[in-house]
């Protein structure tokens, strides 16, 4: 089978860039013709006068972009293009160059965009579903996206003009969400329920089980406010230094996370700062816990899934993606979003019983073997891609949104 597979990279790099490659890998050594295509929002920098006057109609629908697009399709004449993110600069006008060629396209969900401009259902520290019950223009009032009025505009205009004109609904054959939470939250943006299909993300290589049980808790995540940092915090100066916890990575809260330890006497933290993902891995495999205390609607937290790849047992805040993921005392635990304390009640439950966590990760591996591999995540990709081929034989109408 011959795929492109296109992706649209942000300024900072994420998690979405580790799912693009990993899908490549992964279809490559199953035998495919992978093609990629691939844009940069990096490339915004180095626009002149006229490219940034346009950017706002660009970012609506890019001509430029749907034509150059257009003749790669036409050089390497692909059986089926699946996308995993088209904002900003390719814009939702590459959907229209494979639906003028008759090809199937599958786009990944990675995040809530369509429904929110901000892309995580999050506002002053906290969830926020307003752009889904009250309208794309809440966004714009609270500057959601990057806390620029004029960019959340452009935002919600791309939004706004291609779900009237029919591009969500038409020129996409198959969606894939992570998880079923994630698929309810992109119900507002006009997708047909029917094209949506529930497909993981995936761990690989395999780590393999965990060989034994380390003296201290692992978190690794981004450090910004959402993802739980001053929860976690305030739990461990609860623990009085009852067990020592590695944090893994970096962000704007990291001096904000240091200089609170170093003021409130909150011991055996270390922030080890940004490491590779093998790093991540190796340490993970050595941890007694995993701790992820994030206070908002992660579509598919790659770090839980990690640890379940080493049986190492997860404490995670009970919300959104990660509230279906871990069964609570199954496959973790689960606590109160950005709640200390019981979060500081978990951890100490976890160390009062050590043989029942130890059960708790290896029905964590289980799980994983059973949901999260390469060879799993396989089949079902392509059991969408069949369906993305049968639903493209049906012809559906093309409205090209007019803008400059």
């Amino acid at each position: 089978m011959n795929i492109l597979v296109a992706h649209n990279f942000y300024q900072q790099a994420g998690g979405e860039d580790t799912v693009f490659a990993q899908e490549v890998e992964l279809l490559r050594h199953a035998g495919h013709d992978v093609v990629t295509y691939t844009r940069s929002n990096k490339e915004i920098e180095q626009y002149g006068i006229i490219d940034k006057a346009l950017l706002v109609p660009r970012t609506i629908w890019s001509p430029r972009t749907q034509s150059e697009f257009g003749l790669v399709l036409d050089r390497e004449r692909p059986d089926l293009v699946h996308f995993h993110n088209t904002f900003m600069v390719m814009s939702p006008s590459v959907y229209a160059a494979c639906k003028d060629r008759d090809i199937p396209v599958v786009q990944t969900l990675h995040n809530f965009r369509l429904s929110c401009p901000g892309g995580a259902f999050f506002r002053d520290g906290a969830p926020c579903e307003d752009c889904a019950t009250k309208g794309l223009w809440s966004s714009v009032k609270h500057k959601c996206y990057r806390n620029s009025r004029l960019g959340t505009t452009t935002v919600a205009a791309m939004l706004a003009v291609n779900r009237a004109t029919g591009t969500w609904r038409n020129l996409v054959d198959c969606y894939i969400a992570l998880t079923d939470f994630a698929k309810q939250g992109v119900m507002s943006s006009g997708i047909p329920p029917d094209k949506i299909y529930i497909k993981p993300n995936f761990v690989s290589p395999d780590p393999g089980m965990r060989a034994q049980v380390g003296d201290y808790a692992l978190t690794a995540s981004r450090l910004v406010v959402e993802k739980g940092t001053n929860t976690l915090l305030a739990a461990w100066k609860l623990l009085e230094g009852t067990l020592p916890i590695r944090i893994l990575g970096d962000g704007p809260q990291r001096k904000n996370m240091q200089a609170r330890c170093e003021n409130e006497g909150i011991r055996n933290v270390s922030l080890l700062g940004q490491t590779s993902r093998a790093e991540v891995v190796e340490q993970l495999r050595s941890a007694r816990l995993a701790i992820f205390p994030s206070e908002c609607y992660e579509n598919f937290p790659m770090a839980i899934v990690e640890a379940f790849a080493c049986g190492v047992p997860v404490i995670a805040s009970n919300i959104g993606s990660t509230a279906e993921i871990i069964r609570n005392e199954v496959t973790g635990l689960t606590f109160k979003p950005g709640d200390p304390d019981d979060l500081a009640r978990c951890v100490r439950w976890a160390l009062a019983h050590p043989e029942r966590m130890e059960e708790i990760g290896r029905r964590a591996r289980s799980e994983f073997e059973q949901k999260y591999t390469a060879a799993r995540n396989y089949e079902m990709l392509m059991s969408i891609y069949a369906k993305a081929m049968k639903t493209a034989l049906v012809p559906a109408p093309i409205a090209i949104p007019e803008v400059a």
